[in-house]
């Protein structure tokens, strides 16, 4: 469908999983990038990153190669496609949603419980004047340092193992993997 709004004969190739093997950032299964070849898209899923706001994106390149015109039809066959899929389909975030299953909370206790442990083990040594400075940094500083980075830890590792648990076809995971709403850190929370 998406297909029947590109301008025939677009070429593209969008990889976003710039730190992924080699092996990983041609996978279709992953959504990871975008192949329009031809002016049919081949796989991938079309989000914030490789539709716009940056360049070397699909906007972006149909405003280049074929001109303000095919940019603006572009826009308008998108629009008409997305509002046909929302009045079939719709699209809401309901409870079932935000439920976890027992292993993704007993995951996010464990992080959680590493973080505040690893900030106790700080507070610690900083009570008893056994916390050495970073450089350039005075105690206070890097307490506050290494207290934000233990706990950003925990809050990073917690929203992953969340994201990870859900499937695919959960609605707050599609609007954060799209880029539309949210992240992996609100749907952990």
């Amino acid at each position: 469908i998406i297909s029947m709004i590109l301008p025939p004969g677009l070429n593209l190739l969008r990889v976003d999983k710039d730190s992924a093997p080699l092996s990983e950032k041609f996978s279709p299964l992953a959504d990871g990038g975008v192949l329009v070849h031809g002016g049919q898209l081949l796989y991938g899923m079309f989000s914030k990153k490789t539709v716009g706001a940056s360049g070397g994106g699909v906007i972006h390149i149909i405003f280049n190669e074929y001109g303000w015109e095919a940019a603006v039809s572009f826009f308008n066959g998108a629009q008409r496609v997305v509002n046909y899929w929302l009045l079939h389909n719709g699209f809401s975030i309901g409870i079932g949603d935000t439920i976890p299953d027992q292993k993704t909370i007993e995951r996010i206790e464990i992080a959680v419980r590493k973080g505040k442990e690893e900030v106790e083990q700080l507070s610690t040594s900083a009570y008893d004047n056994e916390l050495e400075p970073l450089p350039g940094m005075n105690i206070r500083e890097t307490f506050e340092s290494k207290v934000s980075r233990a706990l950003n830890n925990a809050r990073e590792e917690a929203g992953s193992e969340t994201e990870k648990s859900l499937k695919d076809i959960n609605n707050a995971i599609q609007m954060a993997r799209s880029g539309s709403k949210g992240s992996a850190i609100n749907i952990s929370q």
